[in-house]
């Protein structure tokens, strides 16, 4: 039994992607060849590159067992997907635009017989819908935002992370539509079919985001020293505490902590008595 990951072959949330793969323990064999499938570590296991916006149909048809993409793509094309995970990058938002020297600063304002232009049809034609609106939609591939400004639409809907693109381009955000970011998703049937491989991906991915931007501390202790080091001691699920070989009564003591605390933590610890204070980057946390 075999599973396939569909993952983009380039843009934006490519490289994330397959480093996010590679510290779940999935290697990638042939990224470098790039070719249109990869096997990994994982002989049951491979990965295979695709458009991002191809990647939610390959799944919602069995095409491929699980696949990493944006939300947006996925409403887009109305696939029936299981989200397993939000993967924590790629955050964006799709939004309403319309040039900063028209008189459109509101929805309200907008025109039956305005036009709109979009790579997002779908989601473009819910939201106005939604909003009392049948706008002639008018569908591009790219370069949305010069639509306006050749007079193919009065307005624009696009993906945006910060806004500057479109302040750069003079149009100015008159509503989001939605908010996204890039999900592990699998294939309702793979799901039941392949359970044990689907769970040990996601498992395995899960384990690396909970460790993100957390350390694991570990330092020596006397044991008369213990209870003040236990009030500065923040953790996760308890202290981890051992006893050290030692000419004195001396534990040995680990916690994982938040990297934010790490600076005055261990000035902190030193200050309560801890000894041989280590600080240590984790993979994963299952």
């Amino acid at each position: 039994m075999k599973i396939k990951i569909a993952i983009p072959s380039k843009g934006r949330i490519s490289e994330p992607s397959i480093n996010i793969l590679e510290k779940a323990g999935l290697g990638l064999i042939d990224k470098n060849n790039r070719k249109l499938i990869s096997k990994t570590f994982n002989e049951n296991i491979e990965v295979m590159f695709a458009r991002a916006s191809d990647i939610p149909e390959f799944v919602n048809d069995g095409v491929a067992d699980m696949g990493i993409t944006g939300v947006d793509l996925i409403q887009e094309s109305e696939s029936e997907v299981v989200e397993l995970l939000d993967l924590r990058f790629g955050q964006t938002k799709l939004v309403l635009a319309a040039p900063e020297e028209s008189n459109i600063k509101s929805v309200d304002e907008i025109t039956q017989d305005m036009k709109v232009a979009t790579e997002f049809p779908v989601l473009t034609k819910k939201y106005l819908e939604g909003k009392g609106l049948d706008l002639k939609i008018v569908k591009l591939s790219g370069s949305t935002e010069a639509a306006p400004f050749i007079g193919i639409a009065d307005l624009i809907t696009d993906l945006t992370s910060t806004g500057t693109t479109l302040k750069m381009n003079h149009l100015e955000i008159i509503d989001v539509i939605l908010e996204s970011s890039i999900k592990l998703i699998a294939n309702e049937e793979s799901i039941k079919s392949k359970k044990y491989l689907i769970e040990a991906v996601s498992t395995s991915i899960k384990g690396v985001l909970d460790a993100d931007r957390k350390k694991l501390v570990t330092m020596n202790v006397k044991t008369s020293d213990l209870d003040k080091v236990k009030e500065v001691m923040p953790s996760m699920g308890g202290l981890t505490i051992s006893e050290v070989l030692s000419n004195e009564k001396t534990v040995a003591v680990q916690a994982v902590i938040d990297e934010k605390q790490v600076f005055e933590l261990v000035n902190d610890l030193r200050n309560a008595g801890a000894k041989d204070i280590l600080v240590m980057p984790i993979e994963r946390i299952i």
